[in-house]
C-alpha cells in the first residue's frame, strides 16, 4: 500500500503562502519551517490522494475561504516566529 499518497490538502497552500510573502531572503531554514508547522497545526487538516480530486468537487467559496484561513494562520505563525 502506497501511504505516500495520502497528504494535507493544506501543505501545499501553506508553503506557497510563505514562499510568495514571506520567504524574502532575511529568514533562516529553521524558522521557515517552523512557521509552516505553527500555521498547519492552526488549520484543520483536509487528507486527500490527488489535488485535482479536491480542486474538482470545491466551489469557488470553499477555496476562497481555505485561502482566507491560510493566509491568516501564515501570518499568525510568521508573527509567533518573529517574537
Amino acid at each position: 500500500m502506497a501511504f505516500d499518497a495520502v497528504h494535507n490538502y493544506y501543505e501545499k497552500l501553506v508553503f506557497e503562502e510563505i514562499a510568495q510573502f514571506y520567504d524574502d531572503g532575511h529568514l533562516e531554514e529553521d524558522e521557515i519551517e517552523d512557521i509552516a508547522c505553527i500555521a498547519l497545526n492552526k488549520i484543520p487538516p483536509r487528507y486527500i490522494r490527488h489535488h485535482v480530486d479536491m480542486c474538482f468537487f470545491m466551489i469557488e467559496q470553499d477555496r476562497r475561504e481555505m485561502l482566507d484561513q491560510v493566509k491568516d494562520a501564515v501570518a499568525f505563525a510568521y508573527e509567533k516566529v518573529q517574537s
